[in-house]
């Protein structure tokens, strides 16, 4: 099996990840929100209340900088901040009603936004890319624990 070794793909999915994320970008703008405070917003929309660090680990932000996030989605509204039953020491959080509201409008906007963006593929070469990004997300996580 001939293997290739070059930077291309390496270039070509960070050059693709910066152009989805560009996407991504202007239209939560829209609606005076950083990438950040939406993938907040959507995991709580998709996952129901969690802990300030279940949402960081899902979005890969670190728990001091999501504590900033956290307060700003409370201050505008959008977030609620709840004591944990079990362990008062932990925080849950939750969407607000208004916090609900806007992922209403917002999330069916960014379905669209993301289903264009991977509009030209068909069926096998979505499935394709899915497995090739698994394959490689996988020898990534191998050299973390080497």
């Amino acid at each position: 099996m001939d293997k290739i070794c070059s930077n291309e793909p390496y270039l070509l999915l960070m050059q693709t990840t910066k152009a989805i994320q560009e996407c991504i970008k202007a239209n939560v703008t829209k609606h005076d929100l950083s990438v950040t405070e939406f993938s907040v917003l959507e995991v709580l929309y998709h996952q129901g209340t969690q802990t300030i660090h279940q949402v960081g680990s899902s979005i890969l932000v670190a728990s001091g900088s999501m504590t900033y996030v956290v307060d700003k989605l409370v201050q505008k509204g959008f977030l609620e901040r709840n004591i944990c039953p079990g362990d008062r020491r932990a925080i849950h959080i939750s969407l607000s009603d208004n916090g609900r509201k806007l992922m209403d409008v917002l999330i069916p906007e960014h379905q669209v936004l993301i289903d264009s963006m991977f509009a030209s593929l068909n069926r096998h070469e979505v499935n394709s890319l899915i497995d090739v990004l698994r394959k490689t997300k996988l020898k990534v996580e191998e050299h973390k624990l080497t």
